[in-house]
């Protein structure tokens, strides 16, 4: 499949040219917010500094000599935005909005001296020569400044994407103003991500959307724009282990990533993602028309690339297939966290052994292919008023297509995002659930109609049926109860824990986890093919524990133990020996 880069790059620049405004020098963008980090309300557009040099980068990318004054002014209107003084807390870092200062953020996010940094130290590395040797001062100090606010943070290798990008500007930076500390920082960061990957089997930021392929494309900068010859050949050991990782979790029947998903910003694949694989892929996966695909301006001069052998998997149905992985471990080396995902034509079930319930998170997360490129999905969400509750924690064993697994509680987790805004034990709402959130295409989907005191509920997804059973539920006093909405082009199975509208108002209560001695969810689950039926699983308390057994049709023997009791983050995380 041949790619005319360019000729993409200038289409996908005339769309930003309509959103360009002159009076800000800065691209004018509808407002969007995960949620956290931002403070701004009621808000339509913002002019975000990121955006704007994508934008100027893109501009000097297309050789276009007219394009390269209005690049320059918006490098150097969003320089002036940059914290420079070196006794600032935010020192080296950029807000993400013009209309939203750092002082006003909450808290100021310090992955924008990486995400402003890459764009700058690309401009400076590509187009030096079109630059008046003012603003070459101005970009060598901001990118001085960005390196020194990502050399004091020194971001673990854990923290994937931004590990690599990191690395990325502080050597690309050394590199392009022969400043050695820089290019040594960002190799030996290079090397501390490159061993950390080897030791765990794979990235930290497992299996993600979202982030893997943003850390093909910043592994791909690093093997295409840096010229260390041992910072070649480790990205591209890590691109092999990024695409690996990719093309084995690719569902073909249903032409979705299956899970489980260490952070997820969409349950279906977007656009974006389709034109990233078909790209990379030279069209093995050729999902969309030329005209339709989304380019993204950071691709140009990127050398991104599917290898060779991993293009079959996005064209052959994989039947029986189970992945297990590891992506967390203790001092010992024992697994903290294992990720499953079983491949079986047109099923893919995925699921964490042991994870907070972050909207970011997939920990059980299915797709059934219904033929026609249409699809069902199956998402597992723990909400409060609506929105993924962080401190809700999910531990599972996984058979093949049957889960057993328990929502559990700690008493110090986040509320809505792991680490922004902490509980103190206590958590106020007006309602609380468990929700299988089945969308997609639902013309294939039937739900069974639910007694009022139902144990079990059944869901038949074209030609599958997904049967979930309670095996155990206490929680304050409160009695749960099984009950099918909808949520606009959505079927939700929910499993309400509380609801203050069932008095025919929305009363808040006020649960205060510290106090509790029980709090726990049970259930077993399962997908097959045709009718279903009866799961044969049990529950008992023993002691401060409850112990949940399943058999599953192969014969195998799920088991978990969790404790009753809501305790704290780091407790609640351990697997019970």
């Amino acid at each position: 499949m041949a790619i005319d880069s360019k000729a993409l790059l200038l289409r996908q620049l005339d769309q930003w040219h309509a959103e360009y405004s002159p009076e800000h020098k800065m691209v004018r963008k509808p407002f969007r917010t995960p949620g956290y980090h931002s403070t701004l309300k009621d808000v339509a557009y913002t002019h975000p500094t990121r955006d704007a040099l994508v934008y100027a980068l893109a501009l000097l990318d297309s050789g276009v000599q007219e394009h390269v004054q209005r690049a320059s002014e918006i490098i150097e209107k969003v320089i002036g935005l940059q914290d420079q003084n070196p006794e600032s807390r935010t020192y080296g870092i950029w807000s993400w909005f013009l209309e939203e200062p750092l002082a006003m953020m909450a808290p100021p996010d310090w992955n924008w001296a990486d995400f402003c940094g890459k764009r700058l130290v690309l401009a400076a590395q590509r187009h030096a020569g079109v630059l008046d040797s003012a603003l070459q001062e101005q970009i060598r100090q901001a990118l001085f400044c960005a390196c020194g606010a990502i050399i004091k943070r020194d971001v673990g290798p854990g923290y994937t994407n931004i590990a690599i990008m990191g690395a990325f500007v502080t050597l690309l930076t050394g590199e392009v103003y022969g400043h050695q500390s820089y290019a040594d920082y960002g190799l030996e960061r290079l090397r501390k991500f490159s061993r950390y990957t080897k030791e765990l089997g794979t990235f930290q930021e497992y299996n993600s959307p979202t982030y893997t392929i943003i850390a093909i494309e910043e592994l791909s900068s690093i093997h295409t724009s840096v010229s260390h010859a041992e910072a070649k050949e480790l990205s591209a050991e890590l691109l092999d282990v990024a695409w690996r990782m990719l093309a084995e979790h690719f569902h073909v029947p249903s032409k979705q990533w299956s899970g489980p998903h260490s952070r997820s910003y969409s349950t279906v694949m977007t656009p974006a993602s389709y034109s990233f694989l078909q790209l990379a892929s030279r069209g093995a996966l050729a999902m969309l028309a030329e005209e339709q695909l989304v380019y993204n301006l950071d691709w140009y001069g990127n050398d991104i690339q599917c290898p060779e052998p991993y293009l079959p998997a996005f064209r052959e149905e994989v039947f029986l297939k189970t992945i297990r992985q590891p992506i967390a471990k203790d001092e010992s080396g024992a697994a903290l966290n294992t990720a499953t995902t079983y491949l079986n034509g047109p099923l893919s079930l995925g699921t964490y052994s042991k994870d907070v319930m972050w909207n970011q998170r997939r920990n059980l997360l299915a797709y059934i292919a219904e033929g026609e490129d249409r699809f069902s999905y199956v998402h597992l969400r723990f909400l409060r008023d609506g929105y993924d509750y962080s401190s809700a924690v999910f531990t599972s064993v996984q058979e093949e297509s049957e889960v057993l697994f328990g929502i559990g509680f700690c008493t110090n987790g986040g509320n809505t995002h792991i680490g922004l805004d902490p509980i103190d034990g206590t958590v106020d709402a007006a309602d609380l659930r468990l929700r299988f959130e089945i969308g997609g295409s639902l013309e294939r989907v039937e739900e069974e109609a639910l007694a009022d005191d139902a144990e079990a509920a059944t869901v038949h997804i074209a030609g599958h049926a997904m049967t979930v059973r309670t095996l155990f539920a206490a929680f304050d006093g409160e009695r749960p109860r099984w009950e099918l909405t909808r949520d606009g082009q959505k079927l939700c199975l929910d499993y309400v824990v509380y609801s203050g509208s069932d008095s025919g108002s929305s009363e808040r209560k006020t649960f205060d986890f510290r106090t509790m001695e029980q709090a726990l969810l049970l259930f077993a689950l399962r997908f097959s093919v045709g009718a279903g039926g009866p799961l044969d699983a049990t529950a008992m308390i023993s002691g401060t524990e409850a112990l949940a057994e399943s058999k599953t049709r192969s014969g195998a023997v799920l088991q978990l133990a969790l404790p009753l009791k809501p305790g704290e983050k780091r407790d609640m995380m351990r697997p019970r020996t």
